[in-house]
């Protein structure tokens, strides 16, 4: 067999460049999808089907972090996450691709398997306690798994993180995901990850290009459902090798800790301007809090809930960076509920919070990396902090090691 041509790699998604360095590879084993971790002399390296393939390390990523030095005031980390991350004709993914850009911002993107699986072919998915090919969200039409696959592919491309959101979107019912078996999320978990690897044997599309990353590797964590089931899921991630998971339901703005293994990142109660109640970070919740459900609200109330939605993003995010930096997590779903005023909070809050200092506008996994790379110690003492609470006598003071606190 010849080596890897231009045609190659433009099936890969590779571009100019790399279709040099693609061209030049020979023998058989650039195209099986070998075993094991690639080598950079094994670039670019198609595997399965040609679905995905491995083109080395992502683009756009930080340094690898450091250590806090002694006394040094932490970073405010903010992390934008986008449930389902389907693109189904509205342009909100192109959007926040170019938000993402505009303001040096990196994102998770919670993909569900499933809309890369064209609705002919449902019955290849079965859902745990649901019937065969059932889903609560809707199959997507094949324009727009094409433009789902653009915009994932570009998405990882610019430095964005691609997790899972699962699947069919269980909620309510026997069948929903709140009930699920650690055995039922590692049948969801597999599912979801074969729907990514052979999208193009499940469509017949194999000139398209690849979506450029191993997603065995790159699949770190998710988020489930309407935040149900964490439960039941922590020891399936735990043993997957996830790093964290971001389905828990009513966080607080403090220092995140682990939960099984795996650092548990929730969306947070903020404040809710004009109610003594706080209400979650995420674009749904506030929906709930405004319209009561509906998506099609009057449009009278639309300027008002627009700006209260991104006074709510705002206030949350003040008091973390006011107070004990905790990282601050802002939930989404590509949808124009009500005018799609609360992509417009979202867009508007990062664009006001990116101009802040020492604010990091980073995915979920990168945010994993930095709290990885910190002393154990400095971390107990971040956590310490409750919501709204300043660290005593400032950074210096708070985070100086034991034995220079005592001296001074």
């Amino acid at each position: 067999m010849s080596g890897i041509t231009r045609r190659d790699a433009a099936r890969l998604g590779l571009g100019a460049s790399l279709g040099v360095a693609a061209a030049s590879l020979t023998g058989c084993g650039a195209l099986a999808g070998l075993a094991g971790p690639p080598g950079e002399g094994d670039l670019p390296r198609i595997i399965g089907d040609g679905s995905t393939a491995y083109t080395g390390a992502q683009p756009h990523q930080p340094p690898s972090p450091a250590p806090l030095d002694p006394g040094e005031e932490p970073p405010q980390f903010v992390v934008f996450s986008w449930d389902g991350a389907g693109e189904v004709g509205k342009g909100l993914f192109p959007r926040f691709l170019e938000v993402a850009r505009a303001y040096d911002a990196r994102m998770t993107f919670f993909l569900s398997g499933l809309y890369l699986l064209p609705e002919d072919k449902k019955h290849l998915y079965r859902p745990p306690a649901n019937p065969v090919g059932a889903s609560d969200i809707d199959y997507l039409t094949d324009a727009h798994i094409r433009a789902t696959l653009t915009y994932v592919r570009q998405a990882w491309l610019d430095g964005h993180e691609i997790g899972t959101h699962f699947n069919g979107h269980f909620c309510a019912g026997p069948g929903s995901v709140a009930h699920w078996t650690a055995g039922q999320w590692r049948s969801e978990i597999d599912q979801a990850r074969s729907f990514v690897k052979s999208w193009r044997t499940h469509t017949g599309w194999h000139d398209d290009p690849s979506l450029p990353f191993d997603y065995d590797r790159e699949l770190v964590g998710g988020r489930t459902p309407c935040l149900l089931g964490q439960r039941n899921l922590l020891p399936v991630a735990h043993e997957l090798g996830w790093r964290y998971d971001a389905s828990s339901p009513g966080g607080v703005q403090r220092w995140p800790r682990r939960r099984g293994g795996v650092w548990d990142l929730p969306l947070q109660s903020i404040p809710f301007p004009g109610h003594r109640f706080e209400v979650l970070s995420m674009d749904y919740n506030m929906l709930a809090n405004q319209s009561g459900n509906s998506t099609r609200a009057p449009s009278y109330h639309h300027a008002d809930w627009r700006l209260q939605a991104t006074e709510s993003y705002l206030a949350g995010f003040r008091r973390a960076y006011e107070t004990n930096r905790a990282p601050f997590f802002i939930g989404n779903h590509f949808e124009e509920w009500n005018g799609g005023i609360y992509m417009d909070a979202a867009e508007d809050t990062l664009r006001r919070i990116s101009y802040w200092k020492d604010v990091r506008l980073v995915s979920f996994r990168q945010l994993v990396d930095w709290l990885d790379a910190q002393d154990p110690e400095i971390l107990r003492k971040l956590r310490s902090l409750e919501v709204g609470e300043q660290p005593k006598g400032g950074w210096s003071a708070f985070l100086r090691p034991a034995k220079a606190r005592s001296n001074a």
